[in-house]
């Protein structure tokens, strides 16, 4: 994650009385949807550029700071060093945007880079092809399915379904999603029950304020 802030300066000298801060004014909807035209138009290429696919792009008031979310997949996932190379990246472009006159956002703002989650909703041919071999669910027609990606392309997936095949068009899908799959516990290795137990107990020690440390954002 990267961040990026702009503050004006006062002149030293007596510190003025304190004051209520006014409230931060509001951006509008339709002001937000034209500043996220502008920025996609600059990150879109960088992201595309770096070898990955700008999935999703999002602008929104937090406080008296922007937030600007960015959202990038690629067909081999996306590791912490892509990420950050990805969002420095971004960044000098947004820099270079801005040095040339380019109204992208009022005041500071916080750039965030990271990959898609699990509960990401497949709606794209490359979102079902990065996923064969998941167990998803997706709703055909009036039924819903549960089942394995077989395979993907540009015109459907193949999803096995309890045993049987159904091949399916993406103009006859809905979003599908992601199933976590977690081992049945007669599947699980004594080694691998002993290493939970170990972990469990060395939470179990936290004192409070370690715990508390632990949570803090960093």
């Amino acid at each position: 994650m990267a961040q990026r802030g702009r503050a004006s300066g006062r002149p030293a000298g007596k510190a003025p009385a304190r004051t209520a801060a006014p409230a931060p004014a509001r951006t509008s909807p339709a002001e937000l949807a034209a500043r996220r035209a502008r920025l996609q138009a600059v990150i879109d290429p960088v992201v595309a550029g770096t070898g990955y696919d700008l999935e999703e792009l999002s602008v929104k008031q937090v406080g008296r700071r922007h937030l600007v979310q960015v959202v990038i997949d690629g067909d081999g996932g996306v590791g912490l060093d892509a990420i950050a190379d990805v969002s420095r990246a971004v960044s000098r472009a947004l820099d270079e945007a801005e040095e040339s006159g380019t109204d992208l956002i009022m005041g500071e703002y916080q750039l965030e880079v990271s990959s898609p989650g699990v509960d990401r909703p497949l709606t794209l041919p490359r979102h079902w092809a990065r996923n064969v071999g998941r167990l998803v669910k997706v709703k055909a027609g009036e039924k819903s399915l549960t089942g394995r990606v077989l395979d993907a392309d540009a015109d459907g997936i193949t999803l096995d379904v309890d045993g049987k095949e159904h091949a399916l068009s993406f103009d006859a899908l809905g979003p599908g999603r992601v199933q976590v799959e977690f081992k049945r516990m007669n599947e699980i290795s004594d080694e691998e029950l002993a290493e939970f137990d170990d972990d469990s107990s060395d939470d179990e020690e936290l004192d409070d304020d370690e715990r508390d440390d632990e949570g803090e954002e960093r």
